[in-house]
């Protein structure tokens, strides 16, 4: 078995995979926090109680692969792979034989994630598409027909919009995270909520269309992350909400190093 763990900014998303290719089956994924103060053993006592609770030993998992944009995760990982599965990860980067071009300069800007998302979307939607990942920065990946990773956009996510909000305007204050009945708000909280939501949902369709007409007009759009079913359904151009698509790419990418 496979043991996959994306790490973010604000969650870490982990998968168990068993089997490879087109017939590989998730038998577990979960999300947690990212604690950057959590250290190697309590990290591992967590993924050894989240794998007995699936009926899923730690001798079963024989290999790690880890996608991660925080580097002090990376090397606390990178120990826990080591000293609780006796195993030599597998970490993306830009330096590893990815299988497509990056046309972004420096390739090495590019996170792991983004990679990963670009790997996951064109083996299960194709090409052209767009990938957007509603995270800690709300990103926007394109992929090109041939599955080269082209480029994107990144722009702050809700979360940090909402917290600016909170922080910077003495008289405004922390919100739901939810669609308000109405765009013209008739009160302080259905007012932040439109432009949360409403405003996201028009932001991200108005970066889709243009990516879109630059591809040709015909990619297939993705979303992913926390608030991706939050903002697809106000969107007028995600066409799919796939949870999964980074760790399938994160996969994908162990696989194809493997080969």
């Amino acid at each position: 078995m496979l043991l996959a763990i994306d790490v973010g900014n604000t969650n870490v998303v982990l998968g168990v995979y068993s089997g490879t290719g087109d017939n590989a089956v998730l038998s577990g994924n979960w999300r947690i926090r990212t604690d950057r103060d959590r250290t190697t053993d309590e990290h591992g006592m967590l993924v050894k109680h989240l794998l007995e609770h699936m009926g899923i030993a730690l001798s079963e998992i024989d290999n790690i692969a880890i996608s991660s944009v925080v580097p002090t995760m990376s090397e606390t990982l990178t120990d826990l792979s080591l000293k609780y599965f006796h195993s030599e990860p597998f970490i993306v980067s830009s330096k590893i034989n990815l299988g497509f071009d990056i046309k972004y300069q420096p390739a090495s800007d590019v996170g792991a994630d983004r990679l990963c998302n670009a790997v996951g979307a064109f083996a299960k939607y194709g090409g052209p598409s767009i990938v957007v990942d509603f995270g800690t920065a709300t990103t926007f990946d394109a992929v090109g027909d041939n599955g080269d990773y082209l480029g994107g956009a990144i722009i702050p996510g809700i979360g940090i919009s909402m917290d600016a909000l909170f922080k910077q305007a003495a008289r405004l204050y922390r919100v739901e995270l939810v669609a308000p009945p109405f765009a013209i708000g008739t009160n302080t909280v259905h007012a932040m909520q439109s432009g949360l939501v409403f405003g996201y949902a028009g932001q991200t369709d108005a970066m889709v269309d243009r990516m879109r007409e630059e591809l040709g007009g015909n990619a297939r759009v993705i979303a992913t992350g926390g608030l991706a079913e939050l903002i697809s359904k106000e969107s007028k151009t995600i066409e799919t909400v796939d949870q999964l698509v980074t760790l399938d790419g994160l996969r994908r990418l162990y696989e194809r190093q493997q080969k």
